[in-house]
């Protein structure tokens, strides 16, 4: 599965894990990070949905990735929390910290500041602001026990 994925992502993976919907694909650089180009159909009929391509990083970031999903429409995601969160645990081994800073190498790109705290990963950094809405919880149907 290793080599299909990287004749997927079009660089060579040094490693590959499954971590939970999705591969987690380690590559030599960020140079290679930043020059996959993938086959979106193809990787759209992987078993898992979503693709991690990862490598450690350049001062001042611990390790850059990018993230793809076609399988649930999202070609590239700008800056994935949830990949993050499988990130995290993975470099925060290898690395030997529990604070790292991430880079995501989209088109829009993001850094991501990353704490492993236990069995949690908190993240932080800007967002931009693409929605606000009201969520109205009426509990007058949920009965005595709610």
């Amino acid at each position: 599965m290793s080599q299909r994925l990287g004749e997927i992502l079009r660089t060579p993976i040094t490693e590959l894990h499954a971590a939970r919907d999705r591969y987690l694909c380690v590559v030599n650089s960020v140079d290679d990070v930043h020059s996959a180009k993938p086959d979106f159909q193809a990787m759209a009929a992987l078993p898992l949905p979503g693709v991690i391509v990862t490598a450690k990083g350049y001062a001042p970031f611990d390790f850059t990735s990018r993230y793809f999903a076609p399988a649930k429409g999202v070609t590239e995601d700008p800056v994935t929390g949830a990949s993050h969160c499988v990130l995290v645990p993975f470099w925060s081994r290898r690395i030997g910290r529990s604070e790292l800073s991430a880079y995501q190498a989209s088109e829009r790109g993001g850094r991501v500041d990353c704490e492993l705290r236990g069995d949690r990963v908190l993240l932080g950094g800007r967002a931009i602001l693409y929605m606000q809405g009201h969520i109205i919880v009426d509990d007058h149907d949920a009965g005595e026990n709610a």
